[in-house]
């Protein structure tokens, strides 16, 4: 699933040889198999974070973003809520990390949020922001494939 505003609908190509080479990956790799923590791809321009945690409280987790890639997050095994907002007016809660490429920011008033579950994935741009790991119903583990690809 991928979700964005109009506006950025032509901004990326999501069919170029990135994102397919990440799709392929996902489709040919034993993801079960992988060590937790970064895997590369493709250097800096293609590599990704294998994570196991518990699901917990949407109060405990909190949004995030990235300046310099997407995100995929494919979910392996397990579910989670996951949050999606556009960044645009969003309030800093910690200062953009630039060797991290990560920023948090405050909780909006509202907010999408999507289920993923084993097998889903959702693509996010550096304009949206997103809070994942959010617990549905129960808290669960979650094993998840967070491929990066740089703009």
């Amino acid at each position: 699933m991928l979700t964005t505003s109009l506006k950025l609908a032509e901004k990326y190509d999501y069919l170029n040889e990135k994102f397919k080479e990440a799709f392929q990956f996902l489709r040919t790799t034993d993801l079960t198999a992988l060590p937790l923590g970064r895997t590369g791809i493709k250097g800096d321009e293609l590599f990704l974070n294998v994570q196991e945690y518990h699901t917990m409280s949407f109060n405990e987790c909190k949004f995030e973003a990235h300046d310099q890639y997407f995100d995929i997050q494919y979910v392996v095994s397990g579910k989670e809520q996951f949050g999606y907002v556009s960044r645009a007016n969003l309030i800093t809660d910690t200062p953009y990390d630039e060797i991290n490429d990560l920023i948090f920011f405050k909780d909006p008033q509202s907010y999408g949020s999507i289920l993923l579950q084993e097998g889903d994935f959702a693509i996010v741009p550096p304009e949206d922001a997103h809070k994942p790991r959010c617990i549905d119903g129960e808290s669960c583990k979650v094993r998840k494939i967070v491929v990066k690809v740089k703009l």
